[in-house]
């Protein structure tokens, strides 16, 4: 008798294909071949670690006067950096600083994130009445002045710690809130959450488990760039006096304070700026390149770029 192939499907190691790639090695592969992302999160990364354990690195009180040593020049008597006109050590008040700025980028990033994508997802989904009262309540605060709104809330109320990273949040959430209601229309009319209604799944249970996991990528690239743009305004803020008030510092404060000195030290406002420029152009070179990481069309745009260019070397060639 003729013996029957057999038909059993082949699990060995040359049958088996090999597993896809998922979305996230992809995203993270795409981020680490860009090189200013790279060099961005390395500067972030350093300033972190050295603001968040100040005491391994100075052992100096940025509160303490010494009028004895007043504006030392760098590398005397164990100031690294100097001292300012009062005898505070420069090295340590920017790491304290730092801290402070950080925080507030941070936590105002996050709290206008979820103000915004929670008033952008209500919008988008729901539509109608709902969504033309919550765009018009964007419009009115795109229509005030956040810097001027910021100045006069914290002149009315003072200018505590809290609260000035709650009426930061409160003025940055309008382009998160616009940006996720887009994202909701477009997603709101796909199949599967056509699907997820018609067996009856709730309204939250869309929003939260399908819909808002379909738009973190945006949100996440917003965010990285709402750091930046808060340590701008803390900044500004405090170069006002309305930010944090002494003993406590900040970047801000110190360019506040080295204003009077610009001439006969100019190096106490440039430690301050200098160390603002270097975070946010680093938060701003991680944005962008999570945004080239998480769209989809990053390929197709570096692909025809190369096309473009091949097309250029051929017809100078002649072919």
């Amino acid at each position: 008798m003729a013996q029957v192939e057999s038909t059993k499907p082949d699990f060995s190691a040359e049958g088996v294909a090999a597993p896809p790639t998922s979305l996230t090695r992809v995203a993270m592969r795409k981020f680490f071949r860009n090189p200013f992302a790279v060099v961005g999160l390395i500067v972030l990364l350093f300033f972190i670690v050295l603001c968040g354990f100040a005491p391994l690195f100075t052992h100096y009180n940025p509160a303490t006067i010494d009028m004895l040593h007043a504006s030392l020049p760098p590398g005397t008597d164990g100031h690294l950096l100097g001292t300012d006109e009062i005898g505070r050590d420069v090295f340590t008040r920017l790491l304290y600083g730092g801290r402070v700025s950080l925080i507030v980028g941070f936590c105002v990033a996050f709290c206008s994130v979820v103000v915004g994508t929670l008033v952008g997802a209500i919008a988008g989904y729901f539509g109608g009445w709902v969504d033309m009262i919550l765009m018009r309540l964007v419009d009115v605060m795109n229509s005030i002045p956040s810097l001027l709104l910021n100045i006069m809330v914290l002149a009315l109320f003072g200018s505590g710690f809290w609260l000035m990273i709650a009426v930061l949040s409160l003025t940055s959430w309008q382009y998160v809130a616009r940006l996720v209601r887009g994202t909701f229309l477009q997603l709101r009319e796909m199949q599967y959450v056509q699907a997820a209604r018609a067996i009856g799944v709730s309204n939250w249970s869309i929003i939260t488990r399908h819909l808002i996991r379909n738009s973190t990528a945006p949100i996440i690239v917003n965010a990285t760039l709402q750091v930046g743009t808060a340590i701008l305004v803390e900044s500004a803020l405090s170069y006002l006096g309305l930010g944090v008030q002494p003993p406590q510092t900040s970047w801000g404060l110190m360019l506040n304070n080295a204003q009077e000195f610009m001439l006969t030290n100019p190096m106490e406002a440039i430690y301050p700026g200098l160390c603002i420029l270097l975070v946010v152009l680093a938060v701003n070179f991680i944005g962008d390149g999570l945004r080239d990481a998480i769209d989809p069309r990053t390929k197709l745009k570096i692909s025809r770029r190369r096309l473009q260019k091949w097309r250029n070397r051929f017809s100078k060639s002649g072919i």
